[in-house]
């Protein structure tokens, strides 16, 4: 089976989906990843209703786009959807909680995408077991189901990775709307208290340093990134640096991944002072937890992410997933346990933390015209 990164799923027994969606925006003429956005030029014209529910999911949010989703059409109204383990990552999700949390996330947009043409999908999840092999979940389509006017968001969600307008408030009530169309099975919460704010801004900033200074989480990333139309046309996944400058300071060395490692760096610098702004710039925080952490847990997590996701975009709100306080690798375990100590109940697992606010206080065009759909971290 041929399975490309880039938002296109090619079918256990042959096949292949292609995202929703058509490729339009401002590019930067002579540097568009055309192959790379050619599935967003072809998709959406499927007879079958499963693969127009999958062409949907593809644009679901998951860690280091990595896009780890197989897929299976059975019988006539059957999907089995199926995890590809080649897809993990082994240092900063060592248990694969974030990557299930990822198929939670593509199991809601199918749902709600099978719902907007009136079809109910009846779930059964891990039917055969949790193992990394193991079929994630068998959706069966049938008629019966009402839209969910969330899925008017669908198109234009994304992650703002960007420093958030601080002029302008999240209030309480902000929160409680953005909160307020997530399952019951979750626990949600926010806050846009000052002090709390600082509080949390400081530790998931000294989270982001732990995993930058870890050689070995660093590298992870690091080995992810896409820089520059030629990467992304070969490896079109993983993290996609599009601006024309970087692909110039690439060509020139100044863009080695070598570099990057280096912590004396220019570049590696350079980095820790661009998301040093872009978490100092955070007015609100939302998060989600659950009782406990099953794999069912991670699932439901997702389902309930990419639902506040959608929420905010509705809302001319923007959301930005930080996940590093929440890994589970031994140096990041300080961290990890005040967080739970801050936000969580003894046995509860807080498995989302995200940025909350309006978007950036000074507009600037996405590297690529549409890296937020294309990445969709």
């Amino acid at each position: 089976m041929t399975l490309s990164r880039r938002k296109m799923l090619g079918l256990v027994g042959g096949g292949v989906v292609l995202a929703a969606g058509t490729a339009a925006g401002a590019f930067v003429a002579t540097r568009t990843p055309s192959r790379a956005l050619a599935p967003w030029a072809a998709a959406g014209g499927y007879d079958d209703p499963r693969l127009r529910a999958l062409s949907y999911a593809l644009l679901a949010p998951n860690p280091h786009n990595r896009q780890p989703w197989l897929a299976e059409l059975r019988g006539q109204d059957s999907i089995v959807l199926a995890r590809d383990p080649e897809q993990n990552l082994p240092h900063t999700d060592p248990y694969d909680r974030q990557i299930t949390i990822g198929m939670g996330c593509f199991i809601e947009l199918m749902v709600q995408a099978a719902a907007s043409e009136g079809l109910h999908t009846d779930l059964r999840l891990f039917p055969e077991g949790t193992g990394p092999s193991d079929p994630i979940a068998v959706a069966r389509l049938s008629p019966g189901a009402a839209p969910d006017p969330l899925f008017d968001a669908v198109m234009d969600r994304r992650s703002c990775k960007e420093p958030m307008d601080m002029t302008q408030a999240v209030t309480a009530a902000d929160i409680d709307r953005a909160l307020s169309p997530l399952p019951a099975n979750v626990l949600s919460a926010g806050t846009a208290e000052p002090t709390q704010v600082a509080a949390l801004r400081a530790l998931t900033w000294d989270a982001w340093m732990i995993e930058a200074m870890t050689e070995r989480t660093w590298g992870e990333s690091i080995d992810l990134l896409r820089v520059g139309k030629p990467e992304i046309e070969a490896n079109p996944d993983g993290i996609a640096l599009g601006d024309p400058v970087l692909e110039v300071l690439r060509r020139f060395g100044m863009m080695e991944r070598a570099a990057l490692m280096d912590k004396t760096s220019q570049g590696f610098k350079g980095t820790v002072e661009g998301f040093r702004k872009v978490f100092e710039a955070t007015p609100a925080f939302v998060w989600l937890a659950t009782q406990g952490n099953t794999r069912k847990d991670q699932i439901a997590a997702g389902r309930a992410w990419v639902r506040l996701n959608l929420q905010t975009t509705l809302m001319d709100l923007s959301l930005h997933p930080i996940s590093q306080a929440l890994q589970e690798y031994p140096e990041m375990k300080a961290a990890r346990t005040q967080l739970h100590a801050t936000l969580a109940q003894p046995g509860q697992t807080v498995q989302m933390l995200g940025r909350l606010g309006h978007g950036p206080a000074i507009p600037r065009t996405p590297r690529w015209g549409l890296e937020a759909k294309l990445l969709n971290a």
